[in-house]
Formats: C-alpha cells, structure tokens, sequence
C-alpha cells in the first residue's frame, strides 16, 4: 500500500500545524498536533464540548486555501449542539469532521482543553485619581404648576447650583431614559459626568462606586482591566488570545488579508469586537456568585462564600473604557484602512487620541459611554507603545533608559527627559513560538524554563501547569508538549552557554552529547530537549538548526534597534533597560543579556515592567491629565525607521551572532564560561 495522502492543518489561536493523513478526523489531528480540544465524552458524540470553525477562504500567510468542503459529510450527531446560524459560520463537531483537505481551524476558548496562559497581571502602580467620568447625587424638587421646569434642565440647574457643573449636555439615548426614572426614583438621583460636560447615566438613589474598563489590544492577545474607578482598585483582569490570529501571528499578514478580501477588514473588525463583547461579559460575571449545578444548590453546606457581597455587575455598570494597541490593531478595530501603514513612509490614519461612543463601535457597555482611544505615534509604534511610555514617563528623569516592549512586534524606545526616540523592529512571531518546530503559545505542558547542564548536555526543564521541575519527576508525569515564548529566550542562552551552538548559532560539531543527532528524514542536525517518553505528543521535541535561526533573527533585530537608536542618540551604554509585554514578566533578564536582547548593561539595572501598555490604559482611564499627557508625548517622541540606516543589513547580521559578532559584553564575566564568551 502507497503512503496516505497528506494535506495541511493549522489550528488557531494556537498556532500549530503540520500535515496529516487525510480522513482523520479534526479531534485526532488536533492531538497530533499537540492542540488540547475538550471531549468530556470521549468522542462518543454526545457532549458538543469540541465544537470547532473552520475558517472559509484563501490565506496568503499561510499559503493554504481553506474551506468547509474540506471536511466530511454533515452528521446527524452535530444538529443537537450547533445551530442553524452557527453551521454557516462553519462550526462543526471535531469529534465527527474529518478531515478531507486543507484546513484552517479556530478553537473558540470553551473548548480549549489547555487554556491560554496570558500573562497580563496588573501592577500596582501609582495613578493620580482625576477620572473622565464622576458621579454626583442630587435631590430634585418635583415639577408642579408653579414651576413646569422641563427635567433635564431641572437636573442640570441642580447639578450646577450644588456642583458648579456649567453648560452640561446630555446623551440621547441617557435623555429619553430620564423622566421615568426620575419619577421612579422619587427624583433622588445619581448623575454619571463625563469630561465634565455630559451627562451618559441616570442612577436611582445614591451610587458611590462607578466602573471602567482598561484595554490593551495586542496582536497576539487582548486583556481587559476592570476598574472600581471611584477607589481606583483594579477588580479583575481577563484575558483572551485575539481572535484575528487565524487570519496570520503578524500585523502584516492581517493588513494583507484586508488588500485580498473586500471583506476583509470588516470580519477582522467583527472579530475583535466580538472579542471585546466576550470580554466584558467575563469580567462582569466574574462580579457574581459562582453558579450551583442542580441538586448541589439545594444540599450544599453554608460557606463563607455565602457570605461574601458580590458587585454583580452587568455590562452596562461599565461608564468608561480606554483602549490602546498597535496601529495596525487600532485601524483594524475602528475599520480605517491599514493599508498604507504597510507601506512606505507609513502614515497612520490618524494620530490624535479619540473618544467614540461604545454603541457606535459596537462595544456591549454603557450605551451612552464613550471609548477613549490612545493615540498612535507612528506606522509601526502605536497607541500601545503610547501607553508604556505614560505608565514609565521616562520623559520626567535623567537616566538613559531603554524600553523594549517585546511582543509580535518589537518597540523600542530610548531617551530621557532631554529627548526620546522610538522605533520598531520586526521581531516576528518566532518569540512567541510560531515559526519553531515544536513552538506554542503558553498553556499547560509548553515548556516555559530551560537548563542545560554545561558538562554533560544533559536539559532539566519545567512546564506550564506543573510546579516540579524534570528532575524531581518522572519522565511520564511531565506531558511535554512543546516550547513556548519564555522556554525559547532560556534556550537559545542554554545552548550557547553549554557550548551546543557556536556565537554564529552553528551547532558546534565537536560536541559528543546524545541528544545531538541529525535527522534521520532531512539529514539536518538537532538537539533533543524532551524525550518522547516525557511529552504527551508522544514524539521527541527537538530544536534544529532553523529553529535556532529564527530565533537569532528576532533577537538581532531588537539588538540592531537598539545599537541604531543609541548611535542616532549619541551614546554608548544605557543607565536601565526596562522589558515590557508579556515577556517582561517571565523574562530571565540574565539570560536576556545572554543571549544579546539587548547591548551590555548591569543586570541589577535590566527591569521587567510587565504589561505597561495595559498599565498606561489603565493610568488613561483614571486620570484625564494622562490623555493630555499622552496626546503631547505622541507627538514629541521622534521616529526613526530602522531600515533606512545605510548600514542596516551590516548591523543587522553582526547583531545576529550570540550576544553579539563584536560588541563586548563585560557584564557576562562570571555568567558564561571565558571560553565561550571570548569565542572568535
């Protein structure tokens, strides 16, 4: 018998993919793949916990022409749990589908049986209270004859008399809600202000706390903050993989999708709002008590959970929301068109901040509530990199410091209270584990930290979901399933620490380890970092050369940013380096200088700030002086574009060597051995 024909999977958001046998079905290419899909039944078709969609239409990233005719017949099986409306999305069971052709599939996240591990914590940092939007109590005198005062105005001459509020406005749809529940509420009322100038809510009663939303819209991720804007206390933090991931890891996939499709926009637009909507809801419902399953409600003892005051919020409880992300995100969302910020010189839309009323982008939260948009300061650094720079304000000190905020795309910005300059560098999704054999997203069994052992090669390591190291495990219990973003930064250090690769990213061929081997399919050499018997894929996880290539890529290109930026600002050390992004807060900053993140610097003075986009979205959203602010650094901060230095493609592949071809590194005396750091 021939070989089984082979056409080619891809799952998102997860990023994984590879060529299957054709007539297995999506649940089993899925665990192939090492793509966790639910199946609480077992794959007996009763549960519908694997329902899947497979996206429609040609996807130039990816070089694949995906359809739903691609997929085996319609079962009877897959009626119980997937709705008229959603078969014409594309949803089909993955426990019944097979798989008859290429195919691009998104797991929606409640059947992600491995959920996303998204790093986006908020900080605790120090923000004036001075909010876009107030409440103030009032008690209105009724209309009579003597005095038929219309209700607005009656409101607003009390909220001026007791308040000095001048001039207020108010919103349409707040205005047609107005006289009933001012009769309702006996015209004891509370008035949420936005801006100081309009009135977006009317609240029976006395209301002291209102509530907002902070949004960082990453390419790869989205989260949201929910904030008691009163206290300024952050209540929750939810997160999701951004959904426009299926249509490719990079922003110039997704501006490439827009050019391909009429629709193209608009559906990655839908998506992210859609996303936002589900967002919102998680947070809200994250404000209530935990739902009993049947008889238990009835039978379960008393707890404190009993006890404890729920908020209970509800969508429209949201009176104000803030939002940064990239440019190419921020277009995206607000339908402008991306398309010449791919291109040459790359101009924005617009740079200015915006204020939007949710109701016209969609956004399920107060009708009547605007969403303020951060501002953009280029084609390639966005409202997003505006956000980490109001929540660092290294425009206020006098040490040079450096910021990265590493993600999809790389930001850099570099200066001090006398100057500030940014730039952008593509570091491309190889960081976040695309584009690597045996790369993913962080969830459960990605390995997350590495250690190879100098002397004899030997790798200890530790995955996402499991606190015991591999040494302190059995091979078994570990379910390796592959290596995500903070594992890849550990790796490329180890190896070359342990001298398994040379500086130029060369495999050293003089090494005698076991788990250095060339492939016996395509004859190129490897290096196993987990053993079959340790992974859940059942197959060993390698690093090969290419591997290693791409990630010398990413990591040259923020080298090379950098190097560029300090020659433009006349310098040759940083005081600080501060990393932002997800990867600033699992980053080892050692190994970050191991590996040349970044050109030498004390490791004392190398700081992960975690998710400063979100912490300046979230600044944005409790003090207005921070819009103003960010409106004025936007345009203050000057762009250079990288690739137009005439020594580019010369600074780049010397940055791409490890740390760096010839830049000295004296703060690594004593991290890496003499002999592997003095290499030629």
């Amino acid at each position: 018998m021939g070989e089984a024909e082979k056409v080619k999977v891809i799952f998102q958001p997860s990023g994984r993919r590879d060529l299957v046998e054709k007539g297995i079905t999506i649940i089993e290419a899925s665990r192939r793949l090492g793509v966790d899909i639910e199946t609480l039944c077992g794959e007996k078709k009763v549960c519908g916990k694997c329902k899947v969609r497979v996206e429609e239409g040609f996807f130039e990233k990816f070089g694949i022409r995906s359809s739903l005719a691609h997929t085996s017949e319609w079962q009877e099986e897959e009626e119980k749990f997937i709705s008229p409306e959603e078969r014409e999305k594309g949803y089909r069971l993955a426990c019944c589908a097979k798989v008859e052709g290429d195919l691009l599939i998104f797991v929606p996240e409640e059947s992600r049986a491995g959920k996303q591990v998204v790093s986006k914590a908020a900080r605790q940092i120090d923000i004036q209270w001075n909010p876009a939007v107030r409440y103030y109590y009032v008690e209105l005198t009724e209309p009579s004859f003597h005095d038929p005062t219309g209700d607005f105005e009656r409101l607003r001459e009390e909220l001026e008399r007791k308040y000095g509020l001048t001039e207020l406005d108010v919103d349409y749809l707040t205005l047609k809600e107005l006289p009933v529940l001012l009769r309702k509420s006996g015209f004891k009322v509370t008035v949420a202000v936005w801006m100081g100038k309009e009135i977006i809510r009317v609240l029976p009663g006395q209301v002291k706390d209102c509530y907002g939303l902070a949004v960082d819209v990453g390419t790869t991720t989205v989260a949201a903050y929910l904030c008691n804007i009163s206290t300024t206390e952050v209540i929750d933090t939810v997160s999701m993989m951004n959904p426009q991931c299926k249509y490719g890891e990079d922003v110039m996939s997704r501006i490439t999708f827009h050019m391909m499709h009429q629709d193209g926009l608009e559906r990655m637009s839908d998506d992210i709002i859609e996303g936002l909507n589900t967002l919102i809801k998680q947070a809200c419902e994250g404000t209530h008590p935990p739902k009993k399953k049947g008889k238990e409600k009835a039978t379960q003892e008393h707890s404190a959970e009993d006890d404890k005051d729920y908020l209970c919020l509800e969508p429209e409880d949201i009176v104000d929301m803030t939002l940064v992300g990239n440019t190419a995100m921020h277009h995206i969302l607000l339908k402008l068109n991306p398309e010449y910020v791919g291109l040459a010189p790359f101009p924005p839309v617009i740079h200015k901040s915006l204020d939007i009323k949710a109701r016209d982008l969609g956004v399920n939260i107060n009708k009547s509530s605007y969403v303020h948009i951060l501002p953009n300061e280029a084609g390639f650094v966005g409202a997003d990199n505006v956000g980490v720079l109001i929540a660092e304000e290294p425009y206020k000190n006098e040490e040079m410091c450096l910021i990265i905020d590493i993600g999809t795309n790389g930001e850099l910005v570099l200066g001090n209270k006398d100057k500030l300059i940014s730039s952008s560098c593509a570091t491309g999704p190889a960081l976040e584990g695309a584009q690597i054999t045996f790369g993913m997203r962080a969830a459960p069994g990605a390995i997350e930290r590495i250690k190879i052992d100098p002397e004899t090669h030997e790798v200890d390591y530790k995955v996402i979901g499991r606190e015991a190291w591999k040494s302190y495990s059995k091979p078994e219990e570990m379910q390796t399933r592959g290596i995500c973003g903070s594992g890849i930064l550990d790796l490329l250090a180890e190896l070359y620490r342990a001298g398994v690769i040379l500086k130029s990213g060369r495999f050293n061929p003089k090494q005698k380890s076991k788990r250095f081997r060339k492939n016996p399919e395509n004859g190129q050499p490897e290096f196993v970092i987990a053993w079959a018997n340790e992974t859940s894929i059942k197959k060993d996880v390698v690093v090969t050369q290419k591997d290693v290539r791409q990630i010398q890529l990413a990591k040259g290109a923020l080298y090379c940013g950098c190097k560029l930026m300090m020659r433009r600002m006349g310098i040759e050390k940083v005081d600080k380096v501060k990393i932002a992004g997800a990867f600033g807060t699992h980053v080892d900053r050692e190994k970050a200088l191991i590996m040349g993140l970044f050109p030498d610097c004390p490791v004392e003075n190398i700081i992960a700030v975690g998710n400063a986009a979100g912490d300046g979205a979230r600044a944005a959203l409790l003090n207005i002086e921070k819009r103003n602010e960010a409106n004025w650094v936007a345009r203050n901060v000057e762009y250079i574009e990288l690739t137009v230095e005439k020594d580019f493609q010369q600074q780049f592949m010397e940055a791409m060597q490890i740390p760096h071809m010839t830049d000295k590194f004296p703060h690594l005396r004593g991290l890496v051995p003499d002999e592997i750091l003095n290499q030629k």
